[in-house]
């Protein structure tokens, strides 16, 4: 199990402004609360559009979370937030290692992270779930069809290449890049796909990240669980 013996001596809690249904959102807040960083999370709710008031924008004038206030240095973009927590406060090593080789390996995936897994997962979710929800309309067939295959590719990459031959993506020890990983992997709960099937190395490893990080895993995924299950339950009455 991950050590849960670091803290910060920070008087000022780390001001977060999240969605748990986003998930870098959810990767920060299991690597805040595992860490025992001094953090007060404040919920901005996409689905309500909070994140598009004039209010947010002053924090991010690109109208998205995650957004933290470190009395009142403000900083945007969960890779940026993760890594100046890591120089600032004192958290387990395995996150985002000193060693310079062991770092690049998590710097690697990081990199990689944004077009060879978020963008593919998520644009298959909102296809299949968010657009047809808010709107009213289902996505096209084409559309879906295109952004399920590259969905797909996303997660025989990780299967295959990232966790080839080792436990985490970045190596013999969890870090950073597997929190962004996993949560970006668990999106697909929205949808009747299920990435752990025919992907035993996925499988495991997504079980593994989840006894490393629980209850903090767990707590961050309810809420999109809980509207899998909602989802489930629908179809199972058409």
């Amino acid at each position: 199990m991950v050590s849960r013996l670091f803290s910060s001596k920070a008087a000022t809690p780390i001001k977060l402004y999240i969605d748990t249904m986003s998930q870098p959102c959810r990767a920060l807040d299991i690597f805040l609360k595992i860490n025992k960083l001094p953090y007060e999370p404040i919920n901005v709710s996409l689905g309500k559009f909070e994140h598009m008031t004039e209010e947010f924008e002053k924090l991010n004038p690109f109208k998205k979370v995650p957004v933290m206030d470190e009395g009142g240095f403000i900083l945007t973009e969960s890779v940026a937030i993760f890594r100046h927590l890591c120089r600032k406060y004192k958290v387990a090593e395995n996150w985002y290692p000193k060693d310079d080789v062991k770092r690049a390996r998590v710097d690697e995936y990081l990199e990689w992270q944004h077009i060879g897994v978020r963008a593919p997962c998520a644009l298959y979710v909102w296809a299949v779930f968010f657009t047809p929800t808010i709107t009213g309309q289902a996505s096209s067939p084409r559309q879906v069809e295109s952004r399920k295959n590259s969905m797909i590719k996303a997660c025989d990459d990780l299967n295959d290449v990232w966790l080839k031959d080792k436990p985490f993506v970045a190596g013999q020890e969890i870090s950073f890049a597997d929190l962004l990983a996993a949560c970006e992997v668990e999106e697909l709960i929205l949808t009747d796909y299920n990435p752990r099937e025919g992907r035993p190395k996925l499988a495991a490893w997504l079980d593994r990240v989840r006894a490393e990080t629980n209850p903090y895993y767990d707590e961050a995924h309810e809420r999109i669980n809980k509207l899998a299950k909602k989802l489930v339950a629908g179809r199972a009455k058409l």
